[in-house]
């Protein structure tokens, strides 16, 4: 019996040494100091390092100022709990803050209700903090083996409208993407009006005349300490993907798009998002959106506040700050200046059942009030004006319950659209662009969801994460969707490309006219037959918006 013990204690002293010895060592140094990382939950050969912070508190005079430089620790940090995901302010959060669509995309805090089994069960503690002005920390994933391996990284934006959302959420856990290889960071950045804010007084603080874009000052501090620091974990610098999805493809597509983002990312990934937004629009001018900053007084009394005063202040959304983005995005892509990235968007079937295109969604849940017969042809002369009888042919209506079903169409097809040529515009500047269109239903509560293929459907799959949402019932069908899209998403990570061996072929996006998507629904298959009408279609309309704002 001696013996046996004897043995087994030597036998897991050696497990743990050969544990030990792949994995990054449990205390990494980074410029500002020492973390103390754990060991992944479901995932024994991934570390985690969590609650990291890339910028100093955006508190105080710091208020509505570019991230400043984190102050250095003595000792050992841990890094075993997320921060707090930042605050929009004293406002509760809602839809708003997006640019360029009718309502916010990507709002969290919508979801669906639990299911009484869950509700009953014993509460746990909470994943994250309460939300704070002081949120700026980042979390690591990494299955590297040591600080040499030099794995490819993903650098994720969160969705919620640009006021909800944050870089902790269960539905963007990194255990099971990171376990395929790349390091996956996810971090916060400034919401609402804290983030999105112009101001005269701002303006000319800055020494650029710019105001606004705090959060996406956010991001680009977030890239440059990934730039800095990412090769402790195991990551490589010179091989980073930013990602996101809704309001964080918009960011995206805004980082894509910007000159001071330029080398500190190779791809890009967009899920339903892009410079525009979802659908097409003009960008806020800083005139507009200073003008309306200043009515809520200095900004020397407004830093001075405590943050439950600052009522009343609207947020910007991302706007033209003549710096960070130093014109429309869409004459910089139509230019070709955007940055020359490889990229792979896409969107969902059934995006207007989340509620952004009013009128259009199929559910309870989307779309407010149904839109009647004469509402929609009302709407498409009052939008695509000598456009809106071509635009009633391809979504003809007799009835409101024709209206109903083809505005939801007319949302989906548009938001395809712009994720289309996305990939199309990087494609002219010499770069990949890969594009799919995700129509998988999943089960929710037991029960196939009435929101279909909705907004933000796609994420527990590209993330390979069963567990992002507690009401969603996985089955072996979504299980093997889930291995196979992570599996395209870690490619295109490590390579630009998202093929790989035994999965069905993506071909690049080159063109609207003749390219295909890979769809998604319960396996991936390329799409039989491109919409050419609609695609032409939506990209006359806006090569016609364009004209008459004077843009192009």
């Amino acid at each position: 019996m001696k013996r046996l013990t004897v043995f087994i204690v030597l036998a897991t002293t050696v497990a743990m040494i050969v544990r030990g010895a792949a994995m990054v060592p449990e205390q990494v140094t980074i410029e500002s100091g020492l973390l103390a990382g754990t060991v992944g939950t479901t995932q024994a050969s991934v570390r985690t390092f969590k609650g990291i912070p890339f910028a100093a508190p955006p508190t105080g005079e710091n208020r509505w100022r570019p991230p400043q430089p984190v102050a250095k620790w003595d000792g050992v940090r841990k890094a075993d709990a997320f921060g707090a995901p930042c605050t929009s302010g004293p406002a509760p959060a809602g839809r708003g803050g997006a640019r360029g669509t009718p309502a916010a995309p990507g709002a969290r805090g919508a979801a669906p209700a639990p299911p009484a089994a869950a509700a009953a069960a014993p509460q746990q503690p909470p994943r994250e903090p309460a939300r704070s002005e002081d949120c700026l920390f980042l979390n690591v994933w990494t299955s590297a083996r040591n600080a040499g391996d030099r794995r490819p990284v993903m650098v994720w934006i969160y969705g919620g409208g640009f006021t909800g959302g944050s870089g902790g959420l269960a539905w963007y856990d990194g255990e099971n993407l990171a376990a395929k290889g790349p390091v996956i960071v996810t971090f916060n950045y400034r919401l609402g009006p804290l983030g999105f804010f112009a101001h005269p007084e701002l303006a000319r603080e800055s020494g650029r005349n710019a105001s606004g874009n705090y959060g996406m000052m956010d991001a680009i501090a977030a890239l440059q300490w990934v730039k800095r620091n990412i090769s402790a974990f195991g990551g490589d610098p010179n091989n980073v993907t930013v990602a996101g999805e809704s309001a964080g493809a918009i960011m995206v597509g805004a980082l894509v798009g910007s000159p001071q983002a330029k080398g500190l990312f190779t791809r890009a990934i967009a899920e339903s998002g892009g410079w525009m937004g979802l659908m097409m629009a003009r960008m806020r001018s800083s005139a507009e959106a200073q003008a309306n900053g200043a009515a809520a007084g200095s900004i020397a009394e407004l830093r001075a506040k405590p943050i439950e005063q600052l009522t009343g202040l609207q947020s910007a959304g991302l706007i033209v700050d003549g710096y960070l983005i130093p014109e429309d995005s869409s004459l910089t892509f139509m230019n070709g200046k955007q940055n020359a990235v490889d990229v792979l968007t896409g969107s969902n079937r059934d995006e207007a059942n989340f509620g952004i295109c009013p009128g259009a969604g199929l559910n309870a849940r989307g779309g407010g009030p149904p839109m009647s017969a004469d509402a929609f042809k009302a709407a498409a002369q009052r939008r695509f004006g000598e456009m809106a009888e071509q635009f009633l042919r391809l979504y003809p209506v007799t009835s409101d319950e024709d209206a109903r079903q083809m505005a939801h169409q007319a949302c989906a097809d548009e938001i395809n659209w712009n994720m289309r040529q996305w990939a199309a515009a990087q494609e002219k500047i010499g770069k990949k662009g890969y594009t799919y269109l995700f129509t998988h239903v999943q089960s929710v509560n037991g029960a196939p969801s009435p929101q279909g293929a909705t907004h933000t459907a796609e994420i527990s799959f590209a993330w390979n994460n069963p567990k992002g949402q507690a009401n969603q019932t996985w089955t072996d069908v979504d299980i093997k969707l889930a291995d196979q899209m992570s599996s395209y998403w870690v490619n295109f990570i490590s390579k630009g490309d998202p093929n790989g061996n035994g999965l069905p072929e993506w071909p690049r996006y080159k063109d609207l006219n003749t390219s295909k998507v890979m769809v998604f629904g319960d396996a991936p298959q390329l799409e039989t037959t491109p919409p050419a009408a609609k695609l032409a279609f939506y990209q006359a309309a806006y090569q016609r918006m364009l004209k008459a704002s004077g843009t192009n």
